[in-house]
């Protein structure tokens, strides 16, 4: 089993929505979250100054519904942020509504690693593909001692465990994972479930899987050529932002679509939705691998195993009591 993470967040203001901390036990990392209208306080505080990375979090300013994002370094990040804070005319940048800082409790980040890892943060996101970057140029990793590489690539690798608890998925990937035995109830962590939707009549088949919460339709995944669901419906935003971005794209034969990429959805009936080109319940729609079980009974199966699991361990208890 892998071994847990101690993420420590503190909402400077009491405040869900406004400026917040966030620290992993063990890790000399720091983040600060705050949204644009925050800001100001944020300037304010000692870390702001340090040597650092940042993430401009927005809208697409293209229109286009997707996520835009700027990544860059600073020695004084604060300074860096008042010049971002100004009127695109002014040389500042409009797109952005929140900002992260990521700087180092013990104030060891140099310029030299900070530029290390804008680049790495730059090519993880470029990778990652879950919002547009308007960095204007993607610089090289800086040279740095085996030793410093070490330690940057630590950094990034708790970078990328406490931005999503922020709800930041900018630099998460959607590596394929180790598949789980679907037999073996709930998978181990790092570790996916595989899953599969047919469309007999269009001779389609799509493939995802499940990995760290996320349901991922995988690259070359089929889909129907046309929407032929409800004309207004949530899903066709989503599946019209996807032939837009080029995740989705006709097959060779223009009969069907293909998925271009990997694209994780926040949810199965999402992802059948979207390949099936109508409203669909995924609960029922994606069978699992290896057992023809439906998404919904795979899951139902994983909860009768646990509560037999804790029924048992009472009993065991109350037996020997």
């Amino acid at each position: 089993m892998s071994a847990g993470k101690s993420i420590r967040l503190f909402l400077a203001d009491g405040s869900p929505g406004g400026l917040l901390t966030a620290e992993i036990m063990n890790w000399t990392g720091h983040v600060i979250a705050a949204p644009r209208s925050d800001l100001g306080e944020l300037l304010k505080r000692p870390e702001a100054t340090r040597t650092g990375v940042y993430l401009l979090l927005g809208d697409d300013p293209d229109g286009t519904g997707s996520n835009a994002a700027y990544i860059g370094e600073a020695d004084d990040v604060s300074k860096r942020l008042y010049l971002h804070s100004r009127p695109a005319e002014q040389g500042g940048k409009d797109f952005w509504d929140r900002v992260v800082v990521l700087t180092s409790k013990d104030a060891n980040l140099t310029k030299a690693h900070v530029r290390y890892l804008e680049s790495r943060f730059i090519t993880l996101a470029t990778h990652a593909g879950r919002a547009k970057l308007v960095n204007g140029t993607s610089p090289d990793p800086v040279a740095l001692p085996e030793a410093d590489v070490s330690d940057m690539e630590y950094y990034i690798e708790q970078a990328r465990i406490v931005l999503p608890v922020l709800g930041i998925n900018l630099l998460r990937t959607t590596e394929r994972k180790p598949v789980a035995s679907v037999a073996s109830n709930a998978p181990e962590p790092g570790t996916s479930t595989m899953f599969t939707m047919e469309l007999k009549r269009e001779g389609i088949i799509a493939s995802a899987n499940l990995v760290d919460g996320e349901f991922t339709v995988l690259e070359g995944s089929g889909a129907r050529r046309e929407w032929v669901g409800v004309p207004v419906h949530n899903y066709t935003v989503l599946r019209d932002k996807l032939e837009q971005d080029g995740t989705l794209n006709p097959s060779a034969d223009g009969r069907t679509m293909r998925f271009a990429r990997d694209y994780a959805f926040t949810s199965p009936s999402a992802a059948a939705a979207v390949v099936a080109g109508r409203s669909a319940n995924g609960r029922k729609e994606w069978l699992a691998q290896g057992s023809r079980l439906t998404y919904g009974e795979w899951e139902n199966q994983n909860i009768d195993a646990a509560v037999a699991t804790a029924t048992s361990s009472v009993t065991d208890t109350l037996e020997t009591s």
